[in-house]
């Protein structure tokens, strides 16, 4: 059969492939629910078993610590438990016996209530006409079914009452089973804590096969959660039961520490436990007293105490603990109840845990982190652009004013902190959803997605232009001319990159479109120093390159900034600045603020962007703290190596930023390892003292910061990222930096990691001294 009718035959079967997949999928989730459900008996006392272990494992492992052997130390945290446990049961035990004893002398209060609150409800209300309406229509029924024959009166045969065996028996029927249950849980608490290493290699043999960093990050952050939580809910419990207690003794109630107790037991049961802990002290209260004093201050003590832990205490103690939606913890609790009872309800939490961690690491089943987790499902460009798509422009604003004022913070309101953040949102939210749109735009979009994203953008700009307005006063005297080179898009990213050009200072206005026409009427050009060219393509046309050289011809004195914002880093490499017209080549506004400021000759000369008292103050702390000390070159040098080898950086070292030199003992590069001093005009550390804080450049050749530095020359260097170092007093004296010879990016997480390896090392050297 030739290939083109084959193709053909199998067509209609591969549109098929989708929706085997569904059906695929949803039957294998309907054999491991119907599994989990036949298999309640086996599966609830091991994961009883587990939670108790993360409960317990802690305590044994301090005691490991301590010397003691492995099985010892199971053994003494397991008769602890046990006898926590018994002595808190039988304190218990004589709590609630003291009240039943009590239980019969409050019966002529209780009936007294009784009676008042009967005769509330047979006084006059506004239900009467209502009621005796009805009244009427029952005696007419019964008129009329009064010749019904009289039922036939039920015989019942009284049994004797049962003898000493047969009540001993049936008491065993009743609490057998739980206390099999009990007891096949201790058993493999036990097993599970003294093989914990084994279990450990077992569940990483299962979970990740040949690929243990994913089995080991999965594993610790299932740990780490469930732990959290676990520890969590017991400070809040602890913390909800204990005023309880107080605040019944206080009140009057009988067996205060009873309902405590009981309180701090129950919240561990989802939803219904504080409803059944509440009861019992409401209902004693109502008994006891024979005013409703009582009774309204335990239902005022019990309010209080469930909004200060509802709305006080778990967000702030929980925080990211288990990483689940509200949404999701609900379904959870009612799934698992369906499932395994009483018990799935206080196992749901933990259980729903395990599977947003399977779901983060198991790509397979990467559809559960979206169904059940926090993080965001779509990345804020993303969100953003469906909004615009929607036409939902207020929506999109208030997301765009929350990442901004975020980023801003609430004590900060200078104009280069409001400069910073609105720069950092056009270059990490606008410019990606100007790449969507532009990706999209002959694809999917219709002509209405596009007309309302063009709408949308146009008033989000404006709206931002007006909520963060650039200073009057204008920092820098050349003046920037942004412009979009072929259609709305380049104009939208040509708005953006104006508005923070005035932000920052320079004087900046922006063109949506660059045709013939425009620029022959543009009289402005001639009063610009800088143009920038705004381009969306991934192969930026040879019109740009056209565009620069008759710019350059008709104004020389112009400087011309090219902007492909789609362009691959390769491509921009192989531009010849200079011979197509071009002076400088930026992929994003922070390089462009820099080409601008470069070009323009307007870059601060080294230590210019600290007053000079906090230079002195930074300079006499790298000195006074002894941070020069050749005693610290090998802390220096082991720092640099357990760095380089973390992130997989081919260089690293340790810079030591002075008054004019940066010395950098124990580097990784060959030319600084003896300590040489380089000026700090040609060192990039520099700028994380200047910056005041970490500093990431993904790509050297594209950072004016690095155009002419010897070092970057001379071993190729591509990417630099430096985390400042820190005196006592929070000076910056000086940056741990990792380099290489290729462009790279570094996350959050691998940010935060680098920042811990700094604090390390400023350890070192405060611990020394």
């Amino acid at each position: 059969m030739p290939p083109a009718e084959s193709a053909l035959l199998w067509a209609p079967l591969l549109e098929l492939v989708p929706a085997l997949r569904v059906l695929v999928g949803l039957g294998i989730a309907a054999l491991v629910i119907a599994a989990l459900h036949l298999g309640r008996d086996l599966l609830i006392p091991l994961a009883l078993a587990g939670l108790l272990g993360f409960l317990l494992d802690p305590a044994v492992c301090r005691l490991k610590r301590w010397g003691l052997p492995r099985a010892l130390a199971v053994a003494l945290v397991g008769l602890a438990a046990l006898g926590s446990l018994v002595a808190a049961g039988a304190y218990l035990t004589v709590q609630l016996r003291a009240v039943s004893t009590d239980l019969p002398t409050y019966q002529d209060t209780i009936r007294g209530k009784i009676g008042q609150l009967h005769q509330q409800l047979r006084g006059p209300s506004a239900w009467d006409g209502a009621v005796s309406t009805l009244d009427t229509v029952q005696d007419q029924i019964q008129q009329v079914t009064e010749d019904t024959p009289r039922p036939t009166q039920r015989v019942e045969v009284v049994q004797p009452p049962p003898g000493p065996i047969v009540t001993a028996s049936q008491w065993l029927a009743r609490i057998g089973g739980p206390l099999a249950t009990a007891a096949i849980v201790a058993l493999f608490v036990i097993l599970i804590l003294l093989d914990r290493d084994s279990l450990r290699d077992r569940m990483l043999r299962l979970m990740g096969g040949g690929n243990l960093h994913r089995a080991t990050d999965a594993l610790d952050e299932a740990t780490t959660r469930i732990s959290r939580y676990l520890r969590m809910q017991l400070i809040i419990n602890a913390s909800y039961g204990v005023p309880m207690a107080v605040g019944l003794w206080f009140i009057g109630v009988p067996g205060a520490v009873l309902w405590g107790a009981l309180a701090t037991v129950m919240r561990f049961v989802p939803y219904v436990g504080p409803l059944v802990s509440a009861l019992f002290p409401l209902t004693l209260a109502f008994a006891v007293s024979p005013g409703w004093e009582m009774v309204l201050w335990t239902l005022a003590l019990i309010a209080v105490l469930e909004l200060l832990s509802n709305y006080l205490l778990e967000p702030w103690l929980y925080g990211a603990s288990t990483g689940l939606s509200t949404l999701s913890v609900i379904v959870a609790a009612i799934f698992w109840t369906a499932l395994w009872g009483p018990i799935g309800l206080i196992l749901s939490t933990p259980l729903t845990v395990c599977l947003l961690v399977l779901g983060r690491h198991v790509p397979g089943l990467g559809f559960i982190e979206g169904l059940l987790g926090t993080t965001p499902v779509l990345a804020l460009p993303q969100r953003l652009y469906q909004r615009l798509l929607a036409g939902d422009v207020e929506e999109a604003t208030d997301m765009a004013s929350q990442y901004i004022d975020a980023a801003i913070g609430p004590e900060h309101t200078d104009a280069a902190r409001v400069a910073a953040a609105v720069t950092a949102f056009y270059d990490q939210v606008g410019l990606p959803i100007l790449q969507l749109a532009s990706q999209q735009h002959a694809g999917t979009a219709t002509a209405q997605h596009r007309l309302r994203l063009a709408q949308g953008m146009d008033a989000l700009l404006e709206e931002l232009e007006e909520q963060y307005p650039a200073p009057e006063a204008r920092q820098h005297p050349s003046s920037v001319h942004c412009v979009g080179v072929r259609w709305e898009v380049d104009g939208f990213a040509a708005a953006m990159a104006a508005h923070a050009l005035r932000l920052a200072g320079w004087p900046a206005r922006a063109h949506a479109l660059a045709s013939p026409m425009t620029w022959r009427a543009a009289e402005d050009l001639a009063a610009a120093d800088i143009v920038c060219l705004s381009v969306f393509h991934p192969q930026p046309p040879a019109q740009l390159r056209h565009l620069a050289r008759r710019l350059r011809r008709r104004h020389p004195a112009l400087r011309v900034v090219a902007a492909p914002w789609l362009a691959a880093a390769s491509s921009v490499e192989q531009w010849q600045l200079g011979r197509s017209g071009l002076d400088g080549v930026a992929q994003d506004l922070g390089a462009l603020l820099l080409q601008v400021a470069s070009l323009a000759d307007a870059a601060a000369p080294a230590g210019a962007a600290s007053g000079q008292r906090q230079e002195a103050a930074r300079v006499s702390a790298l000195h006074d703290e002894g941070w020069l000390d050749p005693a610290h070159h090998a802390l220096f040098h082991a720092s640099a190596r357990k760095a380089a080898n973390a992130f997989d950086t081919r260089y690293a070292q340790v810079s030591l930023i002075d008054a004019d030199t940066v010395r950098a003992p124990g580097s990784l590069l060959p030319t600084l390892a003896d300590g040489t001093a380089l000026p700090r005009q040609d060192s990039l550390c520099t700028h994380v003292a200047l910056a005041d804080g970490p500093l990431v450049i993904n790509d050297l050749s594209a950072d004016p910061r690095a155009q002419g530095l010897h070092l970057v020359n001379r071993y190729q260097l591509r990417f630099y990222a430096g985390m400042p170092l820190r005196s006592v007093h929070g000076e910056v004296v000086g940056c741990l930096c990792l380099m290489d010879n290729a462009p790279r990016s570094l996350s959050a997480q691998e940010l935060a990691l680098l920042a811990e390896l700094a604090a390390e090392v400023e350890q070192g050297v405060h611990g020394a001294d």
